[in-house]
């Protein structure tokens, strides 16, 4: 496992947690997180965009006591790390086809730079590429955008609000790995390599 990891705004500490499960909990947190993919709006433009340029991604939406319902082992460490966030939005974007390859990728990082989102961290955990960006700017809701970019996905954290980005690992790693959400991500990663292989099999070769 690599772990390598460039600061900009260095600040020490990494939180791991695993969810422990209960019936209760899980019941009422499936229950606000099927409301909040059809209540929140986007935080910016260019998800918005990119969102809308790959139709049929997966899209969820978290308010701070959605976020809450994620800590089941009650770890003071993440209620202390989303503190700071309003809501977020999670993008799940499948790169099959081509898709999303490293032009189009760099030319998404300049959109949101356009809407004054600075690189602050860049970083390689297990496989995958994470690059932070903060937006700070006079007269706007401060604003984080988290890129995870791996070989067949990319992932998006647009947060209305702030975080420690150093541990902005650890958030997606909650994320990813509860349960609830983690079988979305599967149903959808299924759903769309189901849908390419269906494809395949419709081109005729002479």
């Amino acid at each position: 496992m690599q772990n390598v990891c460039s600061l900009r705004n260095p600040s020490q500490g990494t939180s791991f947690f695993k969810p422990v499960k209960t019936m209760k909990k899980v019941g009422v947190f499936l229950l606000f997180l099927a409301a909040a993919t059809t209540m929140a709006p986007a935080q910016s433009k260019t998800t918005l965009a990119l969102e809308e340029k790959y139709e049929g991604s997966l899209t969820l939406f978290f308010y701070k006591n959605t976020l809450r319902m994620l800590n089941q082992s009650e770890d003071p460490e993440f209620d202390q790390l989303i503190r700071n966030i309003e809501k977020m939005k999670f993008l799940l974007v499948n790169k099959d086809n081509g898709r999303l390859g490293p032009r189009e990728y760099r030319s998404l990082i300049g959109e949101y730079q356009k809407e004054s989102f600075e690189p602050i961290v860049t970083s390689r955990i297990e496989g995958r590429n994470f690059d932070v960006y903060l937006r700070d700017a006079k007269g706007v809701k401060p604003g984080t955008v988290v890129l995870v970019n791996d070989s067949s996905s990319l992932y998006v954290l647009d947060i209305v609000g702030t975080i420690d980005v150093s541990k902005a690992g650890a958030l997606f790693n909650t994320i990813d790995g509860s349960t609830d959400i983690g079988e979305k991500i599967k149903r959808f990663t299924n759903r769309e390599s189901d849908s390419v292989r269906t494809k395949k099999k419709k081109v005729k070769v002479d």
